[in-house]
């Protein structure tokens, strides 16, 4: 009888392991996929495995200078890189700076009362072909770029600062003055950039007062946002103009991607909160620059007032198996917002929203997209659709349960709120 009692107690962990294991297994994506095993990994990385530590105050970097110290701090980086890889360290002070680039191996650490702050003069950002709005063209890079790694981590519970004022009052001069001014007309940089790039981790910082985009990801893969605080105004902090804040200042632009996780983050933005973008254009489906979005996991996240929690589009060709669950939106303009650009073929499909609580304008939000409208003589240009979407276990307080436009430029169709099909 012991011996038996003690087999028992052997195997319990193992049934344990085995239980948590046919859980995992038991994950599905929207249209009945299963969910590899790497989203269910939320740990964060350990700085300490990274390698050697480079605090840039221990190569000449002034912390409190007015001075921008771009080229010392990158000099920092680019000694890291040579010497085999390591992690760039902020430590404890406000440290001014422009556009840094960060090469294979290398990663970045702002320690806690730690500020990278990006400088206020647009010329301390190179003109780079990069990605913006739906386009590969020239512009601004941004404060933090990473093109090309693979395993780049920004960590720690400091702050990297956009110092976005003196941009967001160039841009509403700007549009005061030409009420056509657009997000490229403005010069403004965005405060991260990740490109080409693969296993990506950005963990618990503060990312702040962005001039433009707060995070901007681009045909990447297995990309983790885990614990960030993600922050800039909505109302004007400046007087004397009212309630305008900072312009397009979305908090995480997912764009291209896929395997993209976000947990447990905070945002509060002068926009929309998670944005799946990938293309705009009548051929944007033609374009290889351009792309889908898929597997992408949104959870255990709280907004404060956002335009929209989930937003699909304006720049967006096709998405799919996109999951929002578990989220609180405190003051959301929408939860699920899926914009439909009239000049672009878009498909939005197999969506998920579960377990979303708290109070917004509308939860559901659909109508077309004409913003810099870009339309083209298409003969062959195809439909857009938004199919399976499932709405569950919902307890949001809304003014709209559902703000829909039906429209002959695009089809809805297979949507559920608790199993019930809803027509529009």
């Amino acid at each position: 009888m012991r011996k038996i009692i003690w087999l028992l107690l052997m195997a319990l962990p193992l049934m344990a392991t085995a239980k948590k294991a046919k859980k995992a297994q038991t994950e599905t994506w929207p249209d009945g996929t299963p969910m590899d095993a790497w989203f269910m990994n939320t740990e964060k990385v350990d700085v300490a495995t990274l390698g050697r530590q480079y605090v840039i105050t221990d190569y000449g970097v002034v912390p409190g200078s007015k001075l921008v110290q771009t080229e010392k701090i990158q000099a920092v980086i680019d000694r890291c890189a040579q010497e085999g890889g390591g992690v760039v360290v902020v430590p404890e002070g406000e440290f001014l700076t422009g556009a840094l680039f960060f090469r294979q191996g290398t990663h970045l650490h702002v320690r806690e009362c730690g500020v990278l702050k990006g400088s206020e003069r647009i010329s301390d950002f190179p003109i780079a072909t990069t990605r913006i709005e739906g386009e590969t063209c020239k512009y601004f890079v941004a404060l933090v770029n990473a093109d090309g790694l693979d395993g780049f981590t920004i960590s720690g519970k400091g702050t990297i600062d956009g110092n976005g004022l003196p941009y967001w009052q160039e841009f509403w001069i700007r549009r005061k003055w030409n009420p056509q001014c657009t997000n490229k007309d403005a010069q403004r940089p965005r405060l991260t950039y990740v490109s080409n790039s693969r296993n990506v981790t950005i963990q618990d910082v503060h990312l702040i007062n962005s001039p433009f985009w707060t995070n901007h990801v681009y045909k990447s893969d297995h990309v983790r946002y885990l614990g960030c605080y993600i922050y800039a105004p909505t109302e004007n902090i400046w007087a004397p103009e009212p309630k305008r804040g900072g312009p397009s200042t979305d908090a995480i632009d997912i764009d291209a991607c896929s395997d993209v996780i976000v947990d447990g983050c905070f945002m509060h933005v002068n926009d929309d909160a998670v944005v799946l973008k990938g293309g705009k254009g009548t051929w944007a489906d033609k374009d290889s620059t351009n792309g889908p979005c898929e597997r992408i996991l949104i959870q255990n996240c709280r907004y404060g007032r956002v335009h929209g929690c989930l937003t699909l589009g304006s720049e967006s060709l096709h998405d799919r198996n996109i999951i929002l669950r578990n989220c609180e939106a405190e003051s959301a303009n929408r939860v699920l917002w899926l914009k439909m650009r009239t000049d672009t073929p878009q498909h939005y499909e197999y969506i998920l929203v579960d377990g979303i609580k708290g109070q917004c304008g509308s939860f559901l939000y659909i109508y077309p997209w004409s913003q810099f409208y870009k339309g083209g003589d298409r003969p062959d240009m195809p439909k857009s659709r938004c199919n399976n979407v499932t709405m569950r276990n919902i307890t949001v307080t809304s003014k709209n349960k559902w703000n829909v436009k039906p429209s002959d430029k695009y089809i809805l169709e297979d949507f559920y709120i608790d199993g019930e099909k809803l027509e529009f």
